[in-house]
């Protein structure tokens, strides 16, 4: 994106260049020098490099279009560490959590993975922690101190069904639940939203998903588990695999991102990759210094092979 694209026409100069030195240096081949003699011809009149000559014509003309681009104020996107932000935990808690294709449990690797996740999050950014079943609650509003996330993270429970939709709007909740900045502003938000089966109860997580992106906090969904998990309810073996469509969908609606874990080290990989993604905001930033340093340097080179077209090396 340039902030004065109407500059960039200029850019058409380039390909009527090229044309004419091509049309000059086949003039040229064709006309020769009438030249008797060409033994003495070789001593006064040295042969000119070929390479050398192409070399320095590419160089100025690629210094043309730099600094054409730098004229036309391009801008790109440069990564700043964000300074505040509320990151809020939303770990499903649902019975089919007991199966231990994840060793030793879903629940429990989960537990230990997450509270890693939260001790590696800058000191100044707020926590929060929401358990996930058929009633979603804030285990934990949002803070910095990390011992009482962890202990709300260990204290979490086996409960009945899975209502995402609502788990969702409640970690929209406990966002505007954050300490305030010196300006009055509310920390920007994200949500980690783990889960490892299907939507069973409440509102539709879709349009959970679209308040999220309404209030512009991205979820960054986990399909937690493997197809093969399987636990026991009222004596009878179920299978209880994730649904990665679902967790896809919400985030894509959300803006955030989407990734399926089905190990212990699957899931402490993504909560990095997590990490790195809320970590950082996208600003974007003028880049005109950067083209113009581009241009000069291909100026320099241009110029010094220039030079070298017209030196007698011994």
């Amino acid at each position: 994106m340039f902030l004065q694209p109407g500059r960039l026409w200029m850019l058409l100069v380039v390909p009527v260049l090229v044309l004419a030195y091509i049309i000059v240096t086949r003039r040229k081949k064709r006309t020769g020098m009438r030249f008797t003699n060409t033994a003495v011809l070789g001593r006064v009149v040295r042969k000119q490099s070929q390479w050398r000559r192409h070399l320095a014509v590419a160089l100025s003309l690629l210094s043309l279009v730099t600094l054409v681009l730098a004229w036309s104020r391009p801008n790109g996107v440069d990564r700043v560490p964000r300074e505040r932000a509320t990151i809020v935990l939303v770990i499903d808690v649902s019975q089919s959590m007991a199966a231990t294709d994840v060793a030793p449990s879903r629940l429990e690797a989960a537990k230990q993975t997450s509270i890693d996740f939260v001790k590696t999050l800058p000191e100044q950014y707020n926590v929060a922690v929401v358990s996930m079943s058929g009633n979603p609650a804030t285990r934990l509003g949002p803070t910095t101190d990390r011992t009482m996330a962890t202990r709300a993270i260990q204290g979490l429970a086996l409960q009945d069904s899975t209502a995402i939709g609502d788990a969702i709007y409640v970690a929209l909740s406990a966002i505007q639940m954050a300490p305030k900045g010196d300006d009055g502003s509310i920390a920007p938000g994200a949500i980690v939203l783990l889960s490892d089966g299907q939507n069973t109860a409440g509102r539709s997580p879709q349009q959970g998903a679209a308040q999220a992106r309404e209030d512009e906090v991205p979820i960054h969904t986990i399909a937690y588990g493997t197809e093969n998990g399987s636990v026991d309810l009222d004596g009878k073996r179920e299978r209880v695999p994730p649904d990665p469509a679902l967790m896809r969908t919400i985030a894509e609606i959300s803006g955030g991102t989407y990734a399926a874990a089905e190990s212990a080290g699957d899931l402490s990989r993504i909560y990095q990759s997590i990490r790195s993604e809320i970590g950082y905001d996208e600003v974007k930033k003028e880049t005109t210094a950067t083209w113009a340093g581009y241009g000069l340097a291909f100026a320099v080179v241009a110029a010094l092979a220039a030079v070298s077209l017209g030196a007698r090396w011994p």
